[in-house]
């Protein structure tokens, strides 16, 4: 297997408290021998778990990052049994940028594994992710939000993994981050995932949807916040008292292409339907405005079924074949095969 041209300039062997950098080399115009530099912090002491956790996996997703960065810079090497890599920012020019694909080379990382050591900047950081920290990792958490296109409702989701130890533990995780809803998912758009390459090398993968559009607000940052420090003091490297569930989580499942609904036409969205309450098959969930037709009445975009909905448009201004509504359906995920 080709090595990786990455450099990380913390050993993660070592003892203590480092901050550093993992350095990807590129090249552009103005720069023939470049850095992409990014953060990375380890924590370790004595033997237990390693977890690696993960924010920023698409750069308009901050909740994430903001958690990351307070976890950094709160914690001491004593608070940790095991090791804990942390890493606030996976695509720093998207963050910078406020995008969801890489200014550098116009990729979506999350579509980039197992990544590629030869190749663009986000293939060869998805590469050394896959071959050099994966492997290290006992459980990944790759914090998402909906970023600028979608809203949810705050859920810690997850794959249908395999019936088995991996996939109860994924369950525990995901209920160890206290949303109301718990959520499995499909992939509908592509392949490529960092948290199918994470599952397909047989760790603990917990994720979120952390709300989304670009109004972040103090609720989220909290459920983000918490819950993150929740699941590692479940998975055990994190000192400090596990926070139980106060009720049951909601599990639902949206699974079916057909439970992912996407704008028919182009033109302005309108929300019919407030995030996170129950619809009926067939009920308009969204209606699509036409700007240059305003006497032409609108496209309605219908639930499929009935279920509730978990995540919605958030930017007004659609292009046919986005996707306007998300519709998720109750499930018990300790009973599926």
């Amino acid at each position: 297997m080709t090595a990786s041209p990455v450099v990380a300039t913390v050993d993660f062997a070592r003892p203590g408290k480092q901050l550093g950098h993992l350095a990807v080399p590129y090249s552009y115009n103005l720069g023939g021998w470049a850095n992409l530099l990014i953060p990375v912090a380890v924590l370790s002491r004595g033997t237990g778990p390693t977890v690696l956790v993960l924010a920023g996996n698409h750069g308009d997703e901050y909740p994430g990052q903001v958690a990351v960065m307070r976890l950094l810079r709160d914690l001491a090497p004593g608070q940790v049994t095991g090791r804990l890599v942390l890493i606030p920012t996976l695509t720093m020019p998207a963050a910078k940028a406020m995008t969801r694909l890489s200014p550098l080379d116009g990729k979506n990382f999350n579509r980039c594994f197992p990544g590629n050591p030869a190749g663009t900047p986000s293939e060869v950081l998805a590469h050394y992710l896959t071959t050099v920290l994966f492997p290290l990792a006992d459980v990944v958490v790759d914090i998402h939000t909906g970023g600028r296109s979608l809203d949810f409702a705050p859920c810690a989701h997850m794959h249908l993994v395999p019936k088995g130890p991996q996939r109860d533990a994924m369950l525990a995780g995901a209920e160890a981050w206290n949303s109301d809803l718990c959520f499995l998912y499909a992939d509908v758009a592509g392949t490529g995932l960092l948290p199918v390459e994470a599952e397909n090398q047989g760790k603990v993968v917990v994720t979120t949807e952390m709300g989304g559009s670009e109004n972040v607000t103090a609720q989220v940052h909290k459920l983000t916040q918490t819950g993150l420090r929740n699941v590692l003091v479940q998975a055990g490297v994190l000192s400090g008292e596990f926070v139980p569930r106060t009720r049951p989580a909601r599990w639902v499942q949206a699974l079916s292409r057909d439970d992912y609904r996407f704008a028919p036409e182009s033109g302005v969205y309108e929300n019919l339907v407030p995030l996170g309450e129950d619809v009926a098959a067939g009920q308009p969930v969204g209606a699509v405005h036409f700007l240059e037709r305003p006497d032409r009445e609108p496209v309605l975009v219908t639930a499929h079924s009935a279920g509730v909905l978990v995540a919605t448009r958030a930017p007004s201004v659609v292009a046919q074949g986005d996707c306007v509504a998300c519709i998720a359906h109750d499930t018990d995920p300790r009973t599926l095969p």
